[in-house]
């Protein structure tokens, strides 16, 4: 076997040098001559995992556990995989095993309390995504009714999956009160001034060991600190090339450190020096993977690369380190540059996508599919005009007449806007608005633009014949049921709004009682505004 020993060697070598590619032919050519060798499996799994390839490091991983099921380092080499393939649930797991066949492993136990950390922080993200969910909402009396719903456990699923939709959502009072219980509040008794039965005094909190002192560190950690603080101060003066001295000085006194990597990072980011930023970025996390480091550590190393492409405007490449970084660590200021990151992105692309000659061709299809009456490919036609000349104020007026056929009435109506808004004088705008109104049954609103498509145009036979039909509509309209003025008036996003506001309700309400109030209410113009949006709609009544 003194080949395969060899071999490993070799293998060792080329991944601590950082050659990846000659570590895993190393480690493949031993395991061909010694397929039972665990050791030679759970480097090669490393060396997967530093390539990135993190299913091919799963898969020697488990069977460096097969082979060798009481060695510790099999089942952190297993769980680091899954880990990175973002299956922490399956990694604390691993994690819980390994300590079963091996209590004393540091490495183990270091292990799982980073992975249970990041499932806390990621519990706390989502209140739906807490381990005892349907436990807790059985205990509370405003919940346990609601699990008897089918529906409602649909809905619990639904966000616990995807927590992204809780702000789509809010609207549902189901999803409030599972919120108050979930998060130990009581909705319903925020607004009163009762006194509350004061709260049980906090636990003292336990004292975390301190940090070691400097005395008590090995020599070699000392020396490491000593230069790393020279390199702060050298950093802080700028003398950047002193910094990169002591910093490289400390490296040598403790390798194992990815910090100091990682400073050297920060010196050659504030040189503009952003390739060589990058490559120490990456060498850190791989020093500080290896050693078990902080997730916070290689989060903040991945958002430098991130930030180091930002500055050279590489948004693609931003975004993509910018992500990786939020997956190790969530923070508002990774966030916040990340969004930025992706609204120029988008924004650029928009801009590089525009040509005013291939928007005229799909206008021009547009208008043969409308002429044809299949309204919903002219509209796919015209969106994609839009995308290709977005300030041409008549593609959106066409795409509007599209969306009034298809009974879009709410996107006709912003569309309309926007040719409005792009090409005031224009008014075909006007008169698609109007008529989507009237479609809408709100002929007050309807009559208001057609009359401002006649300051436009005194002649405009659309507009005079558009403000009669409204006249017309709005004796007859009274005739409709109280059950579909509600149901019309309701699909009204404004009167949504208005509805739902707390303080319209109690003035409404109030209305009922006392109908002398609505005079007091009038004064105010926003008042006033809404109890007439109201009004013309026929959702209320005044006699």
């Amino acid at each position: 076997m003194e080949n395969v020993s060899t071999l490993k060697d070799q293998g060792n070598k080329a991944l601590s040098a950082g050659n990846i590619e000659e570590a895993v032919r190393c480690y493949t050519e031993a395991l061909a001559l010694d397929p039972s060798n665990h050791v030679l499996f759970s480097n090669r799994s490393a060396a997967y995992a530093k390539k990135g390839n993190y299913e091919n490091a799963l898969q020697d991983a488990c069977q460096t556990i097969k082979i060798k099921p009481d060695w510790g380092k099999g089942y952190s080499r297993k769980a680091a995989a899954l880990e990175f393939l973002g299956r922490l649930e399956d990694a604390k797991g691993t994690y819980q095993e390994g300590m079963r066949q091996e209590p004393s492993n540091q490495q183990l136990k270091e292990g799982l309390q980073n992975i249970e950390a990041r499932l806390a922080e990621k519990s706390m993200m989502n209140p739906f995504a807490m381990p005892n969910l349907y436990q807790k909402l059985e205990n509370d009396s405003r919940t346990r009714e609601l699990l008897s719903d089918s529906s409602y456990r649909e809905l619990l699923e639904q966000l616990r999956n995807k927590p992204s939709e809780l702000g789509t959502k809010l609207q549902d009072p189901r999803v409030m009160t599972t919120l108050s219980v979930l998060l130990g509040l009581n909705l319903s008794e925020m607004d009163e001034e009762e006194e509350h039965t004061p709260p049980p005094p906090r636990k003292p909190k336990e004292t975390q060991p301190p940090p070691p002192k400097e005395e008590d560190l090995p020599e070699n950690k000392r020396k490491a600190l000593k230069e790393k603080e020279l390199g702060n101060t050298a950093y802080k003066n700028k003398d950047f090339d002193v910094a990169l001295k002591h910093y490289e000085e400390a490296i040598k006194h403790d390798p194992t450190n990815m910090t100091y990597i990682s400073n050297q990072a920060a010196v050659y980011f504030e040189m503009g020096d952003f390739e060589k930023c990058r490559e120490l970025c990456e060498k850190a996390i791989d020093v500080g993977r290896e050693n078990r480091e902080d997730y916070r550590q290689i989060a903040k190393a991945l958002a430098r690369i991130g930030n180091s492409y930002f500055k050279q405007e590489k948004y693609k490449e931003a975004i993509q380190y910018l992500n990786k970084s939020l997956s190790e660590h969530r923070t508002p200021d990774v966030l916040k540059k990340c969004l930025q990151a992706e609204k120029i992105l988008k924004e650029e692309e928009k801009i590089a996508y525009i040509n005013p000659d291939l928007a005229l061709e799909e206008k021009s299809r547009g208008n043969d599919s409308f002429q044809k009456g299949d309204y919903p490919v002219a509209m796919k036609h015209y969106s994609e005009a839009i995308k290709r000349n977005p300030k041409d104020a008549k593609l959106f007026s066409n795409r509007a007449a599209c969306y009034t056929k298809l009974l879009e009435f709410q996107l006709a109506l912003k569309d309309c806007e926007e040719c409005i808004r792009l090409e005031p004088s224009f008014i075909k705008g006007y008169t698609r608005k109007a008529a989507a109104l009237e479609a809408m049954k709100d002929y007050t609103k309807a009559m208001d633009v057609y009359q401002k498509a006649l300051e436009l145009d005194s002649s405009s036979k659309e507009a005079t014949e558009g403000i009669q039909r409204c006249m017309v509509s709005q004796t007859t309209t009274r005739t409709d049921t109280p059950e579909e003025v509600k149901q019309r008036a309701m699909s009204d996003p404004e009167v949504q709004q208005i509805m739902s506001d707390p303080a319209m309700r109690m003035i409404l309400e109030q209305m009922q009682k006392d109908p002398q109030a609505l005079s007091d209410h009038l004064k105010n113009p926003v008042i006033a505004q809404k109890i007439q949006k109201l009004i013309d709609i026929g959702l209320i009544a005044i006699r």
